[in-house]
């Protein structure tokens, strides 16, 4: 059985190279194996169950440019939104009483007053409505350490900020002037510092990244000693200056490639929760549960109201998932003949950050 100690030694030129071969999908024997190694670690490690977090998408208004992002602040086709403060709270509060017990409040890149003060009093009042039931997660991007502070001291507790890469060189590819890969690495440290479980991941497949590009990213987010990790595999948008460069993409090594980086992390990292994330559900009917099978252990299906769902369209083909009258009940459904379980009335924090949080008591 493949197990995390055949990938150890991070800072090992070895260890980059057997994590190249591990992503390569023409290597031997196929995936079955590395994906097998990889569930059966998660079973010893995290368990057999699948944690839910109810994401509501409040606004694609965005200062940020990247270039493979629909919502990117030149792109002006999209029609732009901001969902008003009562309608966030509905629908956090509608995946609550379905049974989601944690949310993901995620939005556009915005560090202007007005936002930071809407996302601080949504928090706030989510916490004061559920007394503290309702786990929070924020994904609202780069903002100053005091922010985070004054979000974390209303009530969040988990925060993703995703890397997207952890090469410099690759990130000044995929970003216009003006976006910088340090501060992007700086604000995990100061989320670290301030206390909240630190998610961050990569855009898998980009065009022109490479095996090696990804094997280091891979061990980036070790040496960081992430949380939580939420990836997916690149999928082109058309008004996006990026999509004349995916002229060769394809859904099923796409799909292929992000499972094998979810296999991977999950050998390297294997006490860390690993959302199998819309992008593969995107790719495949299949994709949340092959993602499962392949080491993830959260899910995160859409609660934005559905006016606004079109709008929020980092890539194209998002999937309807969380549509139906019981999104419970669907996924349930979507999961059924797995030994994974379904999890609610729990948060589902991190084994890996609370682990790092209980005190030392071997004196």
């Amino acid at each position: 059985m493949i197990t995390g100690n055949t990938l150890l030694r991070s800072a090992a030129p070895e260890g980059r190279e057997e994590v190249r071969d591990l992503l390569d999908p023409s290597a031997p024997g196929g995936p079955d194996r590395l994906f097998a190694g990889a569930a059966a670690l998660k079973e010893q490690a995290v368990g057999l169950e699948i944690y839910l977090r109810g994401i509501v998408e409040f606004s694609n208004i965005c200062a940020k440019d990247c270039l493979y992002c629909g919502i990117r602040r030149s792109n002006r086709r999209v029609e732009r939104y901001r969902m008003e403060e009562d309608e966030i709270i509905d629908a956090a509060l509608d995946a609550y009483r379905s049974g989601f017990t944690s949310v993901l409040l995620q939005a556009g890149e915005r560090t202007d007053r007005e936002f930071i003060e809407l996302a601080e009093r949504v928090v706030r009042r989510l916490k004061e409505i559920t007394s503290g039931g309702i786990g929070i997660t924020l994904s609202l991007g780069e903002q100053e350490a005091a922010t985070y502070r004054r979000w974390f001291k209303a009530g969040a507790h988990r925060y993703l900020l995703r890397i997207e890469t952890s090469s410099p060189r690759l990130y000044r590819r995929y970003h216009p002037a003006g976006h910088d890969h340090a501060l992007r690495k700086r604000c995990l440290d100061d989320l670290r510092r301030i206390g909240y479980q630190v998610g961050s991941g990569i855009l898998i497949g980009l065009p022109g990244q490479t095996a090696d590009d990804l094997a280091e990213d891979v061990l980036f987010l070790k040496e960081m000693d992430v949380d939580m990790i939420g990836m997916g595999p690149y999928i082109p948008h058309r008004d996006t200056p990026l999509f004349d460069r995916a002229s060769g993409f394809s859904p099923g090594r796409q799909l292929e490639l992000g499972l094998r980086m979810i296999a991977v992390c999950r050998l390297l990292m294997p006490d860390i929760n690993i959302a199998a994330t819309t992008a593969l559900q995107a790719l495949s009917p299949e994709g949340w549960r092959r993602g499962i099978r392949a080491g993830a252990n959260v899910v995160m299906p859409n609660f934005t109201p559905a006016r606004y769902r079109a709008a929020y369209s980092i890539y194209e083909g998002k999937p309807a998932a969380g549509d139906g009258a019981d999104p419970l009940a669907e996924l349930e459904r979507l999961f059924a003949g797995l030994p994974e379980k379904i999890v609610t009335g729990r948060w589902g924090d991190s084994p890996r950050f609370l682990k790092r949080k209980m005190p030392d008591t071997t004196g």
